[in-house]
């Protein structure tokens, strides 16, 4: 999957916003997980920062923009995160469920979860906008799971993971879930 936030007109403004919404939450360590082009790094010290993404042409211009911080293509399998970040990812994966296992299990006990989503009421929208141009076309048409606060929240429950925060912002189009893995896990 190519770096989606520069495609269409409307990508980029969308990108800020969710870094906006998840800039709060990034405090110490930090796993960006499907980097992109590494936009999160600006708001991360570079040794607390590691991204990962599975595109190398976005890690390539990601390494271009940030380069004292960490951009791999291979997760690190010795290292635990007091964040782990996936903004926009979510909603591409076939096993939501398994996704959000994998985060949890890079995070810290006592760590959190940081991820925006897309409203699925919205999806129309997204669609609309994206055969016009104003968001990646690549996106639209590789959203597999859209999940709902409801969904959301009963995923996160189901992996025994504490919500901190749930709000929607761009006029509720996009959702922002905060979760913390519990300090016994």
């Amino acid at each position: 999957m190519s770096d989606q936030g520069t495609q269409g007109l409307l990508s980029p403004w969308l990108r800020r916003h969710r870094l906006a919404a998840a800039g709060p939450h990034l405090q110490g360590s930090v796993l960006d997980f499907g980097c992109g082009s590494g936009a999160l790094a600006a708001l991360v010290a570079p040794g607390e920062y590691v991204g990962y993404d599975v595109d190398a042409a976005s890690l390539d211009r990601a390494r271009g923009l940030y380069p004292t911080h960490t951009f791999v293509q291979t997760l690190p399998t010795d290292r635990m995160f007091d964040r782990v970040v996936s903004l926009a990812v979510i909603e591409h994966m076939p096993d939501p469920p398994g996704f959000l296992s994998q985060l949890a299990s890079f995070a810290k006990p006592g760590g959190r979860i940081v991820l925006t989503t897309p409203n699925p009421r919205f999806d129309f929208l997204h669609h609309y906008g994206a055969a016009v141009g104003l968001f990646s076309h690549d996106a639209s048409e590789e959203h597999v799971s859209l999940l709902d606060y409801a969904g959301l929240t009963a995923l996160a429950s189901r992996l025994a993971l504490n919500v901190v925060e749930y709000k929607r912002f761009l006029l509720g189009a996009n959702q922002l879930l905060v979760l913390e893995k519990p300090v016994d896990a």
